[in-house]
């Protein structure tokens, strides 16, 4: 599913989120603020399409979105546990469900590590040095509902 309507509006989104103002970004580019706003209303109607698609296609109940930071907390109806969806602008858009696993038995541990850690790095968000990825998900979403 892609996401972006051009790598420059979802650039304009990805600084937004990053705590640039639009007169910045418009500085950057060399565009106007105008420019800016418009194309970050249509990223931010894209983003919101796409959170809301992947919930539905998970079968995620809605608790809450916030489309300029990329993220949906809900619930997993058929899973009965709680899930996020995100935008990672190294990643895509990722699900991750809330679940106690064994993390060191797991064949997909580092790159479980490694979204994590990418995904904490690019909302700004930092967390306790662990080995455990259920215990960094669960300490990256905490911070991340506190800020949504």
């Amino acid at each position: 599913m892609p996401l972006p309507l051009s790598d420059r509006q979802f650039e304009f989104w990805r600084l937004r989120r990053s705590g640039f103002a639009n007169i910045r970004i418009a500085g950057l580019f060399q565009v106007s603020r105008q420019a800016v706003s418009k194309a970050l209303l249509t990223m931010d109607r894209k983003v919101e399409e796409t959170l809301l698609e992947m919930a539905s296609a998970n079968q995620i109940d809605v608790e809450r979105m916030n489309a300029e930071k990329g993220i949906l907390f809900g619930r997993s109806a058929p899973l009965n546990v709680n899930a996020i969806v995100f935008v990672s602008a190294r990643r895509g858009v990722q699900v991750w469900y809330e679940h106690e696993g064994d993390c060191g038995a797991c064949p997909r541990y580092a790159q479980c590590i490694e979204l994590l850690w990418d995904f904490a790095d690019e909302m700004g968000v930092s967390l306790t040095k662990t080995d455990d990825p259920t215990r960094m998900a669960d300490e990256l979403f905490a911070k991340l509902k506190e800020i949504v």
